[in-house]
């Protein structure tokens, strides 16, 4: 084998185990990783408190000062 090819071989299974590496990372961070919320966030328009409530409720009603708000969409 004459050295560019031992060369390319070396950077391939170089760059084969980096790829392989992030792969196997990004496997672990997303089974190990904390879980998206399903609560839907509030703002009240009376006083302005930001508050969550069940993902299966349209309206909630503000635990400060007893107004129903609807949810805020981003």
């Amino acid at each position: 084998m004459s050295a560019s090819h031992l060369l390319i071989l070396y950077v391939a299974i170089t760059l084969g185990g980096l790829c392989a590496l992030g792969i196997y990372s990004e496997m672990r961070r997303r089974r190990f990783g904390p879980t998206h919320s399903e609560d839907t966030i509030f703002r009240c328009k009376n006083c302005g408190s930001v508050y969550t409530d069940d993902s299966d409720v349209d309206r909630s009603r503000c635990s400060h000062c007893g107004k129903m708000n609807e949810p805020i969409v981003f």
